[in-house]
């Protein structure tokens, strides 16, 4: 039996502005067949196994032919897969999905189409570009800027007659042309005009003038494809309705060290800002199991009077062990509850326990000055944590009372793309490396090598505290900033400040 075919539209490239129908149908593919203009971080909704083959297209660069990537998505289909087409903006906007749902009726294989929001009006509204406007514009046109027949001229007397918003897709190329045609057959040569590269993204540039002085301008400013061409006076709102560019991160790459499983809350607010997550997780967390240890300390939990998370990890490991062996949080009985901070704190309070200690700082010096007042000596204290913790909390609260430590996960080398982060180094690119524990510092040398520790200096480096900031320096780099909070939003928040200059 065939499988099935989804043409959908990603958008136009800030990936949240995918549909919830377009994730899910992301999440259930087997095949995901996706182009250039498809934001790549769609791809980390998909389930696992899931092939990736990309057929991105470029100007006179195409890694396959439409006729090659027609046979692709027909033929995996015809093997029973379910096939997700991932293309840029809408699919019958200008997207070749008429001639692929086409290919794939005409040999028997089921489809669907799932509209997306194309960038004739996203990469617009991020450019602070209403596409129309009661004072400007009542109407829009949008029209391709790369023709089939490359002979055959569009109806330029038809469109310089027109008041409405003129928006060319794929016309850079061809851009003197459009302005000089658009002239020639009337339009004013004072006609607002805005060229947007890469609308929607981190990396998105604006550039404006009007049909007579817009190709020079877009040689000087060197503006390349995939971008948009927009004609008409609302071009003049762009200097008020300029939110996007405005946002606090905007452009800037900024490198992401923490676990995979870790930095989804990060890449998310660094994207949120504006800004370009790069992941590169230098650690990755390994539960140890079994864990006997672990296992006998939860049926005999009633013992103690002290519960010690100073992880996220150790919260989600010991619950689900927990969990696993039929008890619930009411096994916990009176034990009091300490979180070495907010986002730990939080985890706990998902799980239905409100943390009794959370340290105005969030280490473990600071945990030991809140509980050294307050234990005595007939107290125990159980902390389930990493095999790699410092030994200084378990040592210094050993001299008050009895402490039971329980290895229960591994911080083991990450997989980041070396080669991809040292190239970025090379070439300037990364404005920001976030380190939020040792381990992250550790393990990012290990992966570049030593050799190459002397190009980290490039970029700015941002700790998450002191403890994080004295591994930075023990390899001869120098912290450029670090948080006055030790979380991810302190450390969010002194990138943002280091940005404008406070």
């Amino acid at each position: 039996m065939y499988g099935i075919v989804y043409l959908v539209g990603a958008g136009p490239g800030d990936y949240k502005l995918i549909t919830l129908k377009g994730l899910e149908c992301i999440k259930k593919a087997d095949v995901i067949v996706y182009d250039r203009l498809a934001n790549e971080n769609l791809l980390n909704e998909a389930k696992g196994g899931c092939e990736f083959i990309y057929v991105g297209k470029a100007s006179s660069d195409h890694t396959l032919t439409q006729d090659e990537i027609n046979d692709v998505i027909c033929q995996k289909a015809k093997e029973g897969k379910v096939v997700t087409r991932l293309k840029g903006g809408d699919p019958y906007v200008f997207g070749r999905g008429g001639e692929e749902g086409e290919y794939l009726l005409e040999r028997g294989v089921k489809f669907e189409v799932v509209p997306g929001i194309t960038s004739a009006i996203g990469g617009l509204c991020y450019a602070g570009i209403p596409i129309t406007h009661r004072d400007y514009a009542s109407s829009f046109h949008v029209i391709t800027g790369h023709l089939k027949n490359e002979e055959q001229e569009l109806d330029w007397k038809s469109l310089a007659k027109l008041n409405g918003t003129l928006v060319f897709l794929m016309g850079v190329k061809n851009l003197n042309n459009i302005c000089s045609n658009l002239i020639n057959e009337g339009k004013s040569k004072d006609t607002p005009v805005a060229l947007i590269n890469w609308g929607t993204r981190y990396n998105q540039r604006v550039v404006t003038g009007n049909l007579e002085n817009i190709y020079d301008i877009s040689i000087k400013e060197n503006i390349k494809p995939p971008s948009l061409i927009v004609v008409g006076d609302v071009v003049n709102l762009r200097d008020k309705l300029n939110f996007f560019e405005q946002k606090d991160l905007f452009g800037k790459n900024i490198l992401v060290t923490r676990a995979r499983a870790q930095n989804s809350k990060l890449l998310e607010k660094v994207m949120d800002l504006g800004g370009n997550p790069i992941q590169f997780p230098t650690i990755k967390i390994e539960e140890i199991t079994p864990n006997e240890e672990l296992d006998n300390q939860i049926k005999n939990i009633q013992d103690y009077s002290y519960i010690i998370f100073t992880s996220q990890n150790a919260v989600k490991i010991f619950f689900n062990r927990l969990n696993e062996l039929d008890f619930d949080v009411r096994k916990l009985g009176n034990i009091r509850i300490v979180a070495i901070g907010p986002a730990t704190a939080k985890d706990l309070k998902k799980k239905g326990i409100i943390a009794d200690i959370v340290p105005p700082k969030f280490v473990a010096e600071s945990i030991y000055d809140e509980l050294k007042d307050l234990l005595v000596k007939d107290d125990k204290i159980l902390i389930p944590r990493a095999s790699e913790a410092r030994d200084y909390l378990v040592d210094k609260l050993d001299k008050i009372c009895y402490v039971k430590e329980v290895k229960i996960y591994n911080t083991v080398l990450g997989d980041g793309n070396k080669d991809k982060i040292l190239e970025m180094l090379d070439s300037n690119k990364l404005d920001y490396i976030t380190f939020t524990s040792s381990s992250t510092v550790k393990n990012l040398v290990k992966i570049v090598g030593r050799d190459n520790v002397d190009k980290l200096k490039k970029a700015k480096l941002i700790s998450i505290g002191p403890i994080t900031s004295n591994t930075v320096s023990d390899f001869n780099l120098e912290v450029h900033k670090e948080a006055k909070d030790y979380t991810i939003d302190g450390i969010l928040n002194t990138i943002i400040e280091d940005i404008k200059g406070e």
